[in-house]
This record gives structure tokens, C-alpha cells and sequence, in this order.
């Protein structure tokens, strides 16, 4: 019973990261269940059998939303799938001693991507054009091999590939591979079904899994309000390094003070990626801030409407009488000012100028 609370806990925690940066279930809940001493293979099946329920409640909250493109969903979860099968089959036909180094170096490798991902800023490509099939199928087959031979990966591969290319909204990319993530991990499931048997998913496990995170998903939605993404991405790359780095180092051989050596430059490292993360997280504030306060003082007249108190509202001079600038000042009473086309003009040419500092800001 212990055991199953850890693991709905470890389900937990994996959902609120998925949660707040579209990406890492399996990432995260592979390498905690790896770190508990789960075989590589029932582990990644475990958590692709549990996936089914977690992508199948995301991908219809994300349809309700309006935040699937349902071409980019069928062009890139076939490959997908038939890459996750090909993955989960081949797991399935190693042994442990040999998946074991195998799939904590590709959670290695994807949680290195995760530290330097979120300690920098995305930049965006922004071409223009749809997303072709030549570029979603090669990327859903890669995304979905890792994601089956790794016990994760689809959102850390697709969804950074999507983002850069420019030619998406960020709501959908996250929509749309969490939607195709459902045909994923219901082929590596049938892929591990059939090279594992029936004995190879511990369904107390995926039980304990799928509970987790179906309570995390409430509090997940709640979470991504109040934590910024690129900080979590970054804190949660560095423990996905470090604890894979433990098996491969044993996987190694490797011993006497070499271990410790590695341990104090990687956790240097990830402290070094999460004061980036940090670093750019402000820049981006300050740059929004400023942008904001430049485009409120861009219009003076909704300024001095925002800033008047109900009691200095007086009624508009009659009809053919004339106000002069002394008697205005003391009544309260401000003559509106007239709109023109050249200010109408001027002001829509500042609030360009500004949303254009904005993005330049942001992105750099």
C-alpha cells in the first residue's frame, strides 16, 4: 500500500509538470520509477498504458478549448504511432541489463535538452506557410521511438520542434501533440502488449499512476498561473539529469571520487541554467512592463478618463456657449479632444512601433 502511494504521488508530480510546460509526463515519471528500481521495460510500459487515460482527458479538454489543429493531428500521430511501436518492440526484445543504460542516457539527453531549452529564450522562426507533411512525419516518427524507448519524450522532441518553426500558436502546438499523444501511447502499449505479454504492464502501478494524475490536473491548471514555465523547465531538467546520471555512471563502472567530480559539475551546471532561466524570466517582465506603460502614455486622453474621479465629471457646456481655459480649470470641466485622421494615424503607428519592441524585447 505504501509503495502505490508513492507511485500515485510520483503520478502527481508528474502531471503538474505536464501540466505547466506541456510536456514531460512520461519524462518525468519514467526516471522516478527507474530511480525506485522498475525494470526499464515495465516501466515504460507502465507509463504509456497509464498515458491513454491522461492524453484522452487532455486532448478533449484541449478540443473543447479550441486548441487542436486537427491536419497537424493526423499528420504527425500516425508516424508517430508507428514509431512508438517500433520503439516499444525493441525494448521489449533487450535485456534489462542492457535497456537500463540505454534509456536513462535518453532521458539524459532529453533532460539536457530540457536545461538548455528553458534557460534561454524560444526564438521564433516566423515563417510563413503551413506546416508540411515532409517535416511532421519524419518528426512524429523520431518523437515517437524516443518517447517509446525512452519511457518518454514525445512532448520534449514535437513540441519545442513546432514552437520554433513558427507556424502555429503556442495554445495549439501544446493542443495538438497532446491530442496525437493518445495514438501514441496507445501503440506503444499494444507494441509492448506484444512483446511483453500481458505480465509486463504492473497494472497496480498504472492504477496508482493514472490516479495521480488525474487529481494533479485541476491543481496542474491552477499551477501554470503562478509558476512560470521556464523556471519549472529548468528545475525539473536538472533532477531528470542527475538522477539518470546515477545509472549511467553505475552502468559504467565507475568509482572512487569520479562520481562525486560529476555530480558537483552537473549540479553547477543546472544552478548555472536555472540563474538563466531566472535572468530571462525578468528581461521578459521588464520588457512587457515597459512596453505597457508606453502604450498607456502613447493615449494621454484615455489616461486622464482612467485617472478622473466620478466627482470631477461635469455635464458639457450647453449648446453655443463658450468655456474659457480659467473658468474650464476651475469647474473641472476638460474640453475633449478632437480625432483626427493624422492623430488617429500617429497613435496607431506608436502602438505598432511599441508591440514590435515587445516581441523584439521578448524574444532577445
Amino acid at each position: 500500500m505504501r509503495k502505490l502511494l508513492v507511485l500515485a504521488l510520483v503520478g502527481l508530480a508528474a502531471q503538474l509538470v505536464d501540466g505547466a510546460l506541456g510536456m514531460a509526463y512520461g519524462l518525468t515519471s519514467s526516471t522516478l520509477l527507474l530511480f525506485a528500481g522498475v525494470a526499464p521495460a515495465a516501466a515504460s510500459a507502465s507509463v504509456h498504458l497509464a498515458e491513454i487515460g491522461t492524453t484522452l482527458a487532455a486532448g478533449v479538454s484541449h478540443w473543447r478549448f479550441g486548441n487542436v489543429d486537427w491536419k497537424v493531428v493526423g499528420r504527425i500521430a500516425l508516424p508517430g504511432a508507428i514509431g512508438a511501436f517500433a520503439g516499444a518492440t525493441f525494448l521489449s526484445s533487450i535485456s534489462t541489463e542492457a535497456a537500463a543504460p540505454w534509456m536513462a542516457a535518453i532521458l539524459f539527453t532529453l533532460g539536457a535538452y530540457l536545461l538548455v531549452r528553458f534557460s534561454r529564450p524560444l526564438r521564433a522562426n516566423r515563417a510563413a506557410g503551413r506546416l508540411r507533411s515532409r517535416f511532421l512525419a519524419p518528426l512524429g516518427l523520431v518523437a515517437g521511438f524516443v518517447d517509446a524507448t525512452g519511457g518518454g519524450g514525445w512532448g520534449p522532441v514535437a513540441t519545442p520542434a513546432l514552437l520554433v518553426s513558427g507556424r502555429m500558436e503556442p495554445r495549439k502546438v501544446i493542443g495538438s501533440v497532446d491530442t496525437s499523444e493518445f495514438v501514441v501511447a496507445g501503440a506503444a502499449s499494444i507494441g509492448f502488449l506484444i512483446g511483453l505479454g500481458s505480465e509486463g504492464f504492473l497494472l497496480p502501478t498504472v492504477a496508482a499512476l493514472l490516479v495521480g494524475g488525474l487529481i494533479a490536473a485541476p491543481i496542474a491548471a491552477w499551477l501554470v498561473r503562478i509558476v512560470p514555465a521556464q523556471l519549472l523547465g529548468a528545475v525539473i531538467g536538472g533532477v531528470i539529469v542527475l538522477t539518470n546520471a546515477r545509472t549511467l555512471l553505475s552502468a559504467g563502472g565507475v568509482g572512487g571520487s569520479v562520481p562525486v567530480v560529476v555530480y558537483a559539475l552537473l549540479g553547477a551546471a543546472w544552478l548555472v541554467a536555472v540563474g538563466l532561466a531566472v535572468r530571462a524570466l525578468r528581461r521578459a517582465r521588464r520588457a512587457r512592463a515597459t512596453v505597457d506603460a508606453a502604450l498607456t502614455s502613447a493615449s494621454p486622453a484615455g489616461a486622464a478618463i482612467a485617472s478622473a474621479s466620478p466627482a470631477e465629471a461635469v455635464e458639457p457646456a450647453a449648446a453655443g456657449e463658450s468655456v474659457e481655459p480659467a473658468e474650464a480649470a476651475k469647474s473641472g470641466q476638460v474640453r475633449e479632444p478632437v480625432a483626427t485622421a493624422e492623430t488617429t494615424e500617429t497613435t496607431e503607428t506608436t502602438e505598432n512601433a511599441e508591440s514590435r519592441k515587445l516581441a523584439a524585447a521578448v524574444e532577445g
